[in-house]
């Protein structure tokens, strides 16, 4: 579990990061809370395209992901909220071949079942490979009680 001054995972998200797209990713959870999510990725030849950088699809994923999680943190472990993307625009800027990558989303509105987050990829230099926006549904069985 990741445990720090923001928030604990749930073993739940480490089981679902087991499966099918999460797992060909391979990425980590670096840090999350309310609000935001950090992940990072050690970038290798099963992420790059033909031309030998990072694909597009892989940059989409991880912004995809980071977003997402942003809007889904919530402090009791026992309840998990899930979402689904409704939208999702990328713009890239970048590229890279080796390394790691950090993927960053932040809330930047939320309503009782819709949230919009940014993100960006950046390298390790710090460079900005790709950001977006997204907007993206609480899944129903996934509603936080009132007044929370």
């Amino acid at each position: 579990m990741l445990n720090n001054q923001s928030g604990t995972l749930p073993d739940i998200a480490y089981q679902l990061m087991e499966t099918g797209y999460h797992k060909v990713l391979d990425y980590q959870h670096h840090d999350w809370g309310l609000g935001f999510s950090t992940l990072t990725m050690q970038v290798t030849a099963k992420h790059l395209n033909m031309a030998g950088v990072i694909h597009g699809g892989v940059l989409t994923g991880l912004l995809d992901i980071a977003c997402a999680q942003s809007g889904i943190y919530f402090p009791d472990e026992k309840i998990i909220r899930r979402s689904v993307t409704l939208s999702l625009t990328t713009t890239f800027t970048g590229q890279c071949n080796s390394g790691v990558v950090t993927a960053t989303g932040r809330v930047r509105a939320r309503g009782r079942k819709i949230y919009s987050a940014s993100g960006e990829v950046k390298d390790e230099q710090g460079n900005l490979l790709a950001f977006g926006e997204g907007t993206f549904r609480y899944r129903s069985n996934a509603t936080i009680p009132a007044g929370t």
